[in-house]
């Protein structure tokens, strides 16, 4: 890997486009797309990234009778394209490539329930997914097209996430995404790094926004976001092919994004990114969820079925005290000082991003429900607000050590639950990375995610049409531009329109 630093520039620097950080992420995209077949990618990375399509699929089919789903559905539907088009997860119809994205986006983000990175700053890379996806089906590329894209996606992705901090000063992760997103598009497409580097430009411009979604009460848009951010990729791209330019240097700009949105004008930055020739294994730093919960609640929910089991009746838990690592605490334990986090009517999004709350569940339940948990029946069971109230987070400097160890093996996102009982004995344990972690007790493999995409095509998909997805999905390199539809499972699409129908109208 080599080292880049990223610091502002003023304009008088005239920084040459191959010394901005744009310019080395649009290199890294396009020196991909010089490879010729999978063959010529890491073989791990290109089974990781099928795995990652299965992944995306699981949720987003789980998630179609949602309402933000079906309001992006509903939105892209509207936009049919000329032939070919894009695929819409639940219809039948093919919309045009960025609305399809937009679609897509939303269905499988909707459950907070796919992959994840945690580094510098916080992501969810299968959020490439859905508009790489759109635009190899409508411009006619292969499945490994579709890979090659995915690869480098996760490695610009991955890279930016390593190295710049969005959320210490409220900047919502998607600006790393749509990036990344540029990126990838430029590899399927093998586009010259010209043209990637006048798209990540304009896709983080327009694309920059506070992290005021995950925050307070916590809403739907929280689903739209990365679509958001997908959508605008694809829109950067085309004008980018079609000659117009961006705002440059978009990072290091002496008005740009380092010096007015994060670090300021001494901001400076060290972002690593594979040299020439170097495998692109990034996906294979980045892990999924076992359970439908804000990435750094994934242990805690392992080590509360752990818990339950030493701790007794709950009605004598006095307290419960969650040591654990800065960003944890702060984002979604009770150092956020978000009262909603003890909210028994809060929307499912903010329970999502409450550790006390999914805590005080976990423990109860021995498990985690992708719907059950968060149902507002069960948030307002009298005894779980009890215990609910009970439990508290602190910051442990260790386990925030832990947390940004640069060795993924020593890599910590758990943390040391201490539990009171009423007669002053104390019940505690600690996990330091989820049990479907790569270095957990279980690590995910593909069996692991076909398993998770059985459980949430459960009657939403027959058995028959989940055989024909898997098998696709496993042979995703040897598909031609025509299969690429068969990596949207067929459902029941005169359920998904009645249930459409029932919506409020727009505009569209």
């Amino acid at each position: 890997m080599i080292d880049h630093r990223v610091r502002v520039h003023p304009s008088t620097d005239r920084l040459p486009r191959e010394e901005q950080l744009a310019w080395k992420l649009a290199a890294v995209a396009t020196e991909t797309a010089a490879v010729t077949g999978t063959e010529e990618l890491d073989p791990d990375a290109v089974t990781m990234a099928a795995n990652r399509v299965i992944d995306n699929a699981s949720v987003a089919v789980a998630s179609l009778l949602r309402r933000p789903v079906a309001v992006a559905r509903a939105q892209a539907t509207a936009h049919p394209a000329a032939a070919p088009g894009a695929s819409v997860f639940g219809s039948g119809v093919r919309v045009s490539p960025e609305w399809a994205a937009w679609a897509n986006g939303t269905a499988v983000r909707e459950l907070d329930f796919h992959d994840t990175f945690l580094a510098a700053d916080y992501s969810h890379p299968g959020d490439n997914i859905p508009p790489l996806l759109a635009v190899a089906q409508h411009t006619g590329r292969t499945g490994a097209d579709l890979l090659r894209g995915i690869v480098a996606a996760y490695e610009v992705h991955v890279a930016l996430v390593r190295g710049i901090c969005l959320h210490a000063h409220r900047i919502d992760h998607v600006a790393h995404l749509s990036a990344a997103t540029a990126c990838g598009l430029g590899a399927l497409l093998r586009l010259p790094t010209e043209t990637v580097y006048q798209a990540v430009q304009q896709a983080v411009h327009t694309t920059t926004a506070t992290r005021q979604s995950r925050k307070g009460d916590i809403s739907s848009w929280k689903a739209f976001a990365p679509a958001f951010a997908g959508k605008a990729a694809i829109e950067a791209v085309d004008r980018a092919m079609r000659g117009e330019n961006a705002p440059s240097p978009v990072y290091e700009g002496e008005d740009g994004f380092l010096a007015w949105l994060l670090d300021g004008p001494e901001a400076d930055y060290t972002v690593p990114l594979p040299g020439p020739g170097e495998p692109r294994r990034a996906i294979l730093d980045t892990y999924t969820k076992e359970h439908s919960a804000e990435y750094q609640a994934q242990a805690i929910i392992d080590l509360a079925r752990r818990l339950r089991e030493k701790t007794g009746p709950l009605e004598r838990v006095r307290s419960v005290v969650l040591h654990t690592s800065h960003h944890t605490h702060h984002v979604i334990g009770s150092g956020a000082n978000d009262p909603q986090k003890y909210d028994p009517t809060a929307s499912r999004e903010t329970l999502d991003h409450s550790i006390p709350y999914i805590l005080a569940v976990a423990l109860e339940d021995g498990g985690w429900h992708h719907e059950r948990s968060y149902a507002p029946e069960r948030a307002a069971r009298p005894r779980t607000v009890g215990l609910w109230r009970k439990v508290t987070t602190v910051e442990d400097p260790e386990w925030t050590r832990r947390y940004h160890d640069p060795d993924p093996e020593r890599r910590a996102f758990g943390g040391r639950v201490v539990i009171t009982l009423d007669d002053g004995s104390v019940v505690e344990d600690e996990l330091a990375v989820a049990d479907a972690h790569p270095a957990g007790a279980r690590p995910f493999d593909r069996p692991a995610y076909v398993r998770k995409f059985r459980t949430l095509a459960e009657g939403a998909v027959s058995p028959t049409a989940q055989d024909a997805f898997l098998e696709a999905a496993a042979g995703l390199a040897e598909l031609d531009a025509a299969g690429l539809h068969r990596l949207f499972p067929a459902v029941d699409t005169e359920a998904v329109r009645r249930f459409d129908a029932a919506l409020p109208k727009g505009l569209f």
